[in-house]
């Protein structure tokens, strides 16, 4: 059967129901996700248990038979596996050691660390249904670096901005280990069965101006130049949140053949400049799925008619909120599968 979106990106064809699939898709909303996150004990141990990695990613699938299923991981395997102490705490999220440079780093063992990931992607790839595309992921350098150098996400990325501020030559180093390591793993997420790749830069509206430019838009080219130079054809999505106006230059400079977009975002005013080359995804507000009902639809509906005639994945501006009911991303995926043409 035709994988829709992978389709998408290979034929720029404009499917007459869009694509769906939702960041989070796999996590802590769902009864089932909750029953095997007990059971491994750890949300580490859960990322690189591979039967159980590849059980969450496959609950979304068989609920709701998405057009994509994203690995089941988390954008902080890569300081682990460079070498800084990672672990999470419960209820208040990850936790790591410091660093203010890449001294005590290592790039050396980052393909070994990542085997449970590569497996999990291989039983994806032989138990996902055939028309399912299967979306490998990682985060941005920016994003991942905000959280090496604070220890944990913080409101304002404060620590990261005085860091590259105060020494900004320690901070590019970090960014460039963080970029080859990142290339390292997603070479090897494609070598493992993932048709889409996605970048996440969530804390991207952090930074401005120059700074948007050098360590936003530079170093997620650098990661798709880098996988580019290997031969690897893979499509890519960017997804950097909150970049307001400066959402198309991204997309148009790091030669991305995707962009996500968030709820805070007008999809008309994007659309306007965005290249037709390029698909476009996302923009439904998350809080608009944990509320469900009547103003739902009309969201979905609005970004329906926007995007008629152009390549759209549907997708959410974020992940979903823990205390999104299921029922109303059935209601959802209902909504979008069953409307009038």
């Amino acid at each position: 059967m035709q994988k829709t979106m992978l389709s998408m990106f290979e034929n720029l064809e404009v499917p007459q129901t869009p694509p769906i699939w939702l960041m989070r898709q796999a996590g802590r909303y769902l009864p089932e996700y909750k029953e095997v996150r007990k059971q491994a004990g750890s949300f580490l141990n859960l990322c690189y248990t591979s039967e159980l990695a590849c059980e969450v990613t496959l609950q979304p699938i068989r609920k709701y038979q998405f057009d994509a299923s994203i690995l089941f991981a988390d954008i902080l395997l890569i300081p682990d596996a460079l070498g800084q102490k990672v672990w999470f705490v419960e209820g208040e999220g990850p936790r790591l050691e410091p660093v203010k440079s890449p001294d005590s780093l290592t790039l050396d063992n980052v393909s070994s660390h990542m085997q449970p990931v590569y497996k999990t992607l291989s039983l994806l790839k032989q138990r996902l249904p055939e028309e399912t595309t299967l979306i490998g992921f990682a985060g941005s350098p920016w994003t991942v670096a905000t959280y090496m150098i604070a220890g944990q996400g913080t409101a304002d990325q404060e620590p990261a901005h005085s860091l590259k501020q105060n020494d900004v030559s320690a901070f590019q180093a970090l960014l460039d280990l963080i970029v080859e390591a990142t290339i390292e793993y997603l070479a090897g997420q494609v070598a493992h069965g993932a048709e889409v790749l996605q970048l996440f830069d969530s804390w991207a509206g952090s930074l401005s101006g120059d700074d948007f430019d050098r360590f936003c838009i530079q170093p997620n080219k650098a990661v798709i130049d880098g996988l580019r130079l290997r031969g690897i054809t893979t499509p890519i999505i960017g997804f950097p949140r909150g970049a307001k106006s400066r959402y198309v230059d991204f997309a148009i400079q790091t030669n991305v053949q995707g962009l996500s977009i968030d709820q805070d975002m007008s999809l008309t005013s994007v659309l306007e400049d965005l290249p037709d080359t390029i698909i476009s995804q996302g923009n439904l507000d998350p809080l608009c799925l944990l509320d469900g009902g009547q103003q739902m639809f009309s969201k979905i509906d609005h970004i329906l008619d926007v995007t008629k005639g152009r390549p759209h994945i549907f997708n959410l501006g974020h992940g979903i909120t823990q205390l999104t009911p299921p029922h109303h991303v059935t209601d959802l995926v209902n909504c979008i599968r069953n409307r009038e043409k």
